[in-house]
């Protein structure tokens, strides 16, 4: 089998497996551990968005342990550690229990999805990694479409609590074989022969004015998709929507994700990052902006959704390849995973944020109105990111050694 093809291979499992019960899973699963151990949303909830907080922070070590270990060892061990947090989640009784599965879980996270499986997949396939990952999100765009009913049905047989367990063995009967399964990585001086560049340090990606605009930017942009990816439904409601209209609508979002990068791994497959996600970061505020103006009307919300789902669809593959075109191959697992950290916290921020706003009275206009704005601030500071030359330095500038 080809290696490329067998990477994606792996990959594409232990994806659907890691997203599916690290990320999906819980909203299915948090009503009965709420309701089983009497707990508040608020403890219940911030746990898991503790969780999300720690994949952020541990982001950026590593990213530098994948440029030196590869993703063999690395994801690996996040298997490993995801199983321990998953099997001491089953059995937690206590709030300190629980918080610190979901810690445990937060590390495993940072270890094993999109961020280091793109840095194993740069560091093995330099030249031709973009069309690897975009090949990868799709595939892995389905653990939703999984997930979410098998979850369901784990939960109705044997509880959330024997689910988790599943689910760690899962990890270390599954995942953990296919993770040593990736082999051992090119060298980094491959990588620099490979794309004919060299590539920026860690030290002088973050003192470069791009890197900070760009991760302020995913921040920005990944901060308004996990607001509504909570709230969605009942600022649909809350605009005269009925609960069927909004469910419907709602269930666009999956499948435009993967006709967006369908078409990002067709149509537009020649197409620089850079100008990919122009469009992507555009059409966030614009769904925002037809939802604004026209909210009351079914085409409008339609139209929304469209929008919406394309562009979220698609910027994961920004997120992932943009690093790389940017900034190089060679120390792509630590920039990629400074870059995303803030994002990382974003992401965690966002629905608590807007759960505070509608808490304090605000209409769901309001609300949209205020994501419109930070969808705004997150297209400008990517257009002005990318606008400036390329940062790339090429290989005959790499001094000899």
């Amino acid at each position: 089998m080809n290696s490329q093809w067998r990477t994606i291979g792996i990959l594409a499992c232990t994806q659907i497996i890691s997203w599916g019960s690290l990320y999906y899973a819980f909203s299915i699963l948090a009503p009965n551990i709420q309701r089983e151990l009497g707990w508040s949303p608020t403890l219940v909830f911030g746990a898991y968005s503790w969780s999300l907080l720690i994949a952020g922070l541990v982001a950026t070590p590593i990213g530098i342990l994948l440029d030196r270990h590869g993703g063999q060892m690395v994801m690996g061990t996040g298997s490993v550690v995801c199983g321990i947090g998953f099997f001491l989640l089953s059995d937690a009784r206590s709030p300190v229990a629980y918080v610190t599965s979901w810690t445990i879980l937060g590390l495993a996270m940072g270890l094993t999805l999109y961020e280091a499986a793109f840095a194993t997949i740069n560091r093995k396939f330099a030249a031709t990694g973009r069309q690897a990952i975009s090949t990868l999100t799709l595939f892995a765009g389905f653990a939703s479409t999984i997930f979410w009913p098998l979850t369901q049905e784990l939960n109705t047989l044997v509880g959330w609590r024997d689910s988790y367990l599943w689910f760690g063995a899962t990890q270390l009967l599954v995942c953990l074989p296919l993770h040593l399964m990736l082999g051992r990585e090119q060298s980094k001086s491959a990588a620099v022969v490979q794309t004919g560049r060299r590539s920026h340090t860690l030290a002088e990606a973050v003192r470069h004015p791009a890197f900070w605009k760009l991760a302020l930017a995913f921040s920005a942009n990944i901060f308004v998709f996990s607001a509504l990816s909570v709230h969605l439904i009942p600022l649909l409601q809350e605009m005269g929507h009925s609960a069927r209209i909004a469910i419907l609508m709602s269930m666009l979002i999956g499948p435009l994700q993967v006709v967006g990068r369908i078409l990002e791994r067709t149509v537009a497959r020649n197409t620089a990052p850079q100008l990919i996600g122009k469009f992507c970061f555009s059409a966030l505020p614009a769904a925002l902006a037809v939802i604004l103006l026209f909210g009351v009307q079914a085409w409008a919300i339609a139209c929304f959704c469209i929008l919406y789902g394309l562009s979220n669809g698609v910027i994961t593959i920004v997120r992932g390849t943009l690093p790389q075109a940017m900034f190089g191959s060679e120390n792509y697992g630590a920039i990629s995973g400074a870059m995303a950290g803030p994002a990382l916290l974003a992401k965690a921020s966002g629905p608590i944020i807007a759960a505070w706003v509608t808490n304090q009275g605000g209409t769901p206009t309001l609300l949209i109105a205020i994501l419109f704005g930070v969808a705004l601030v997150s297209v400008a500071l990517y257009f002005s990111a990318v606008g400036r030359a390329t940062l790339q330095v090429t290989a005959t500038d790499v001094p000899p050694t």
